[in-house]
């Protein structure tokens, strides 16, 4: 989870909109939403035909996650900083919804509002695109100097504050003094008072579940177990912070891509 939230925040506007990235290294297509990965060379066959890896992969995020723009529109406002209105406008408009359908849909209104609004989200674009310059500029004088990174966001961040706010230096510190015989654990204690310390520890609990992957709440409880004795603690918080999410039953667990 850490290393494909690492490649979402690292990749490019480019690659986020083509839904993939290429590892040069291990010569691999990986989808940015859940780490699937196609190998260069290799060809699929997905019952409707033979594709080589990238022309895959591509064909995967429209099967599996629809597509990027509905993944992105669905993230949490605290991330993409739209309101609920924006949201559903932007859904509209990327359907191809006219003025006048839209204020249909929306029940009221009128054609020059929903323009207004359009204006308002081109805005909103120009002002992104300098912020970006601003900060690609900023991270370039920056390079080399030992300035501190700090660790990627969960994508299932519920609140997203200072709390997140921790280097991999910090990070580092925190899962040394609370898994004092190495990272595999025990965990000794757990800062329930302690933000910081809290989802250090969480972020780095959760990488012992695979992405993709529907656990039951007792194999849940089995690799909690053998980290804190008070699994049902840990549970509770892996789900609290957006790290884990379960059917209201609890018949289903699961790692937030």
């Amino acid at each position: 989870m850490e290393n494909l939230s690492q490649l979402f925040w690292q990749a490019s506007i480019e690659e986020i909109v083509q839904g993939y990235i290429y590892d040069k290294e291990k010569e691999e297509f990986i989808c940015l939403i859940c780490g699937g990965a196609f190998v260069k060379g290799k060809i699929y066959n997905d019952n409707e035909g033979y594709y080589e890896a990238e022309k895959y992969t591509r064909i995967h995020i429209v099967k599996e996650h629809k597509s990027m723009f509905d993944y992105l529109l669905n993230l949490n406002k605290k991330l993409t900083g739209l309101t609920d209105h924006q949201k559903t406008l932007l859904g509209l408009f990327y359907n191809g919804y006219t003025d006048a359908e839209i204020v249909k849909e929306l029940g009221g209104g009128s054609t020059s509002t929903i323009r207004n609004h359009r204006f308002t989200l081109r805005e909103k674009e120009k002002q992104a695109k300098l912020f970006l310059s601003i900060m690609k500029l900023l991270e370039l004088r920056d390079q080399g100097k030992g300035k501190d990174e700090f660790i990627p966001i969960h994508r299932g961040a519920t609140v997203i504050d200072e709390r997140y706010a921790i280097t991999e230096e910090e990070n580092e510190k925190i899962l040394n003094t609370y898994f004092k015989n190495g990272l595999e654990g025990p965990l000794s204690s757990f800062p329930v008072k302690k933000e910081k310390r809290k989802i250090a520890i969480l972020r780095h609990i959760v990488k012992g579940f695979d992405v993709g992957v529907n656990y039951t709440e007792k194999e849940i409880n089995e690799v909690l177990k053998s980290i804190y004795g008070d699994y049902v603690l840990i549970r509770r918080y892996l789900i609290e912070y957006g790290f884990l999410d379960r059917e209201k039953d609890g018949s289903k667990y699961w790692v937030i891509e």
